[in-house]
């Protein structure tokens, strides 16, 4: 597997090994051991699966505050998606900026998002599945939402079609609203 880096330094695109032959293909999706070697030390405890129908499906910007706060390991296993991830660590060099990857079926690549960020994703097309791991449960009184357009993070989802989000997600608050107190430790 290789690790590549973004324009947030924990916020890592991994790319497996993938075996093509006559038969089709073979990658392995996750090793704790080759995480280890990326520098990639979490235990994950839980695996999710999402399905979205329709192409333009926001999901997000989701996370878990403390003590149950969730770092993420992404990968889309049916279409494609554009995958974003959010600094919410105070006093972080890059507080409320927001990568963007583009996690697809064929590119089986995955994003790895540590605790302290929020998640979200864009589906860009019809029937999507996405996989992710997670290093700690869901506990439902911990979950926080953002808005997915809030002006103070201004997200550039380059999406011109129609938007369909979930009446939580669109209710949700902006940055400036929400109770996040992840702090930056170097």
């Amino acid at each position: 597997m290789k690790k590549h880096q973004t324009g947030i330094k924990e916020v890592l695109v991994i790319e497996p090994r993938v075996f093509k032959d006559e038969r089709g293909w073979f990658a392995e999706t996750y090793s704790k051991r080759e995480f280890s070697t990326l520098g990639i030390n979490v235990e994950f405890v839980q695996d999710n699966h999402s399905f979205s129908a329709q192409a333009g499906t926001v999901r997000g910007l989701h996370f878990q505050k403390n003590p149950y706060a969730q770092a993420k390991l992404i990968r889309c296993t049916k279409g494609a998606i554009r995958d974003v991830a959010v600094d919410l660590r105070i006093g972080s060099p890059t507080y409320c900026r927001w990568i963007v990857a583009e996690l697809s079926s064929s590119n089986m690549q995955k994003i790895f998002v540590p605790r302290g960020f929020a998640h979200g994703y864009l589906t860009l097309e019809d029937d999507v599945e996405v996989q992710y791991k997670v290093d700690s449960r869901y506990y439902k009184e911990s979950e926080r939402c953002i808005r997915f357009d809030d002006p103070d993070i201004g997200i550039e989802w380059e999406w011109d079609g129609e938007i369909h989000i979930s009446d939580k997600d669109a209710k949700a608050p902006m940055l400036k609203d929400v109770d996040c107190e992840f702090i930056y430790e170097g």
